[in-house]
């Protein structure tokens, strides 16, 4: 079966660099209209603003999805260029160490807002305009969700516990939310991410240079994955030819989840 998503339309968050944009710049090139989202205006500019037009398959939009009105305009913007939305990859991540044992350091609130409240509610929105322009349509898939999770939601790593904490809980949000849009033929799935090189790592190692060879020596495959490893992974499950999975976290990290450790940060 095929993984083609060509003439779909796709909403990408954290669409400015790294994983995201590598998705983002994917499903383009696979023929997809993609909408790029992030806060990040310069680096969407550098990546669109030049090839964007009415007939474009790729535009952008610019703003703080921690916001609730942003994130409708996001869908109101997307609907105005493309008039539907088909595929939601909720990619915008992000990633701080944390102090577990100081109740004030504001992280789990960061975390939480950043990594799990901004795909909770973009995805109620998108799910109920995906339920709306399939009035009529009794039979075939409606839509797919896919967040990018993290394995630190299985690992156990101190220093990010409130990152941990958020994908867990990112994790159980897309099983509950699968199971809830089932019956509307729209399925949820994840991706849980090994240590990619995203720039809330290169920032990390910039500040840690230390943990390379910790990520390296922890995870079976003895590296640090290039974001357009992922892509692929990203497009199955935004395709037809994943149309009888829902509610699975896809697991892509080097092997790093199959060693009983306490390991170096994972992202």
């Amino acid at each position: 079966m095929s993984f083609s998503i060509e003439g779909k339309t796709a909403i990408v968050t954290g669409a400015a660099n790294g994983v995201g944009l590598a998705i983002a710049r994917h499903f383009v090139n696979k023929g997809a209209n993609v909408m790029f989202a992030d806060m990040d205006e310069s680096r969407l500019v550098k990546e669109c603003g030049g090839k964007t037009s009415d007939e474009s398959t790729m535009h952008y939009f610019v703003g703080d999805l921690r916001e609730r009105l942003t994130l409708a305009n996001l869908l109101s913007a997307t609907l105005d260029t493309y008039d539907r939305v088909d595929i939601l990859v909720n990619g915008s991540r992000q990633m701080v160490m944390s102090d577990p044992l100081d109740l004030d350091d504001g992280s789990m609130e960061q975390m939480i807002n950043q990594n799990l409240m901004i795909s909770l509610r973009l995805s109620q929105i998108v799910a109920k305009r995906m339920i709306k322009q399939a009035e009529g349509q009794d039979s075939g898939p409606v839509g797919s969700i896919i967040n990018l999770s993290s394995i630190a939601a299985r690992l156990s790593n101190p220093e990010l516990l409130a990152y941990s904490v958020a994908n867990a809980a990112l994790d159980q949000m897309t099983r509950s939310m699968a199971v809830a849009l089932a019956p509307e033929r729209i399925r949820v799935n994840g991706v849980g991410i090994g240590s990619v090189m995203s720039a809330s790592l290169k920032t990390l190692l910039k500040d840690h240079p230390e943990y390379r060879k910790d990520i390296e020596a922890h995870t079976p495959l003895g590296r640090i994955a290039a974001p357009n490893e992922l892509v692929e992974a990203v497009q199955f499950l935004a395709s037809d030819a994943a149309g009888f999975m829902t509610g699975q976290i896809v697991t892509v990290d080097g092997g790093r989840t199959l060693l009983d450790s306490v390991a170096a940060p994972a992202h």
